[in-house]
């Protein structure tokens, strides 16, 4: 009797460890772990394709000790603004995700997104080498993640169903937005935004619930944009970025050879990303063209007067922003010759 009593509260006592994450002391020598990979993109999209690389590239550096499987189109049902705290919570180990859409809970992300902070590829991608290290930093303490990688979208511009050459022309649109900053950039130039999951785009442009979008011509190319709409103006309003974090628990558990191996390969697929990003964006956009998207190229006045009347949304941003921003942005405009 007393032996049962004893086995029974042995039982107990390591249920309760183990809940508590007492069992947490990595993997066995050998022992192998799949980690599942969320993201809201088909797998055909370089985003769902970057994933699948890196898989591909953790599989080989690891031998197979650890495997990544994607759960592209949003399968998983995890997607926008949740996705850190799905992460954070180990609901799912891994996901891909917009930094920019994440900024309600992490405010810092938002400056990804900033209107008009960068004119080129070049100038995105200083800012983001500048960002990274603080966006490492917030993911690990505040949010219980491991940055992998982070990758740039194509540099959004507008798609609408008529003609844009003027302010004036854009008053007026009813445009779909991907966060709160293209948001107040519609806003600011007349039109009204609408936040609609990228599922819904294409029904809400077919039903005129919509009659533009903001977003990258890969976008495009996802949502068949052709078939609902005909002219594209390829204006660097905003760039977005996408990061792939790994649950900070399950990444420890592994031994520190193979957390560098596996930061390495991420290094790796991002540097990739970044070096191809202007063709990944040709290609889309010779697409859409050949679909019968007409390319307007906006004019110098237009684009300035773009910069000008977002200006206001930039500094509203840094004034409740995190103090890591203003320093950021400090970097960033002494690395690029610009005040």
């Amino acid at each position: 009797m007393r032996k049962s009593i004893f086995l029974s509260t042995l039982l107990v006592l390591s249920m309760v460890l183990s809940a508590c994450g007492g069992q947490d002391e990595g993997l066995e020598a050998g022992e192998s772990v799949t980690w599942i990979a969320n993201s809201g993109y088909p797998e055909g999209n370089h985003l769902g394709q970057a994933v699948i690389q890196y898989g591909d590239k953790v599989s080989e550096v690891t031998d197979g000790q650890i495997e990544i499987e994607l759960r592209a189109d949003g399968a998983l049902g995890y997607e926008g603004s949740e996705l850190l705290k799905v992460v954070r919570d180990n609901t799912v180990t891994m996901s891909d995700m917009v930094l920019s859409s994440v900024s309600g809970d992490e405010p810092l992300f938002g400056l990804s997104t900033l209107p008009f902070l960068y004119r080129n590829f070049d100038e995105a991608k200083t800012l983001n080498e500048i960002a990274r290290p603080y966006y490492d930093t917030v993911a690990e303490e505040k949010w219980n993640q491991k940055i992998l990688y982070v990758i740039p979208w194509p540099i959004s511009g507008f798609w609408t169903k008529n003609e844009i050459t003027s302010l004036e022309d854009m008053k007026g649109l009813k445009m779909r937005t991907y966060d709160a900053m293209g948001a107040q950039v519609v806003e600011a130039v007349g039109g009204t935004p609408y936040p609609l999951p990228f599922s819904e785009v294409y029904s809400g442009l077919s039903t005129g619930v919509i009659d533009s979008v903001l977003t990258s011509t890969t976008s495009a190319v996802d949502g068949k944009f052709w078939e609902v709409l005909d002219y594209y103006l390829p204006i660097s309003v905003m760039m977005g970025t996408n990061a792939l974090t790994v649950n900070l628990d399950q990444f420890n558990k592994l031994d520190q050879e193979t957390q560098d191996a596996i930061l390495q390969a991420g290094k790796e697929i991002e540097e990739d990303v970044w070096s191809r990003v202007a063709e990944i964006d040709a290609k889309a956009e010779e697409t859409t063209t050949e679909n019968g998207i007409t390319t307007v190229e906006p004019s110098e006045e237009l684009v300035s007067e773009l910069e000008t009347i977002t200006e206001e949304i930039r500094q509203n941003w840094l004034k409740t922003a995190p103090p890591e921003a203003q320093q950021i942005i400090d970097k960033y405009y002494e690395a690029i010759g610009r005040e």
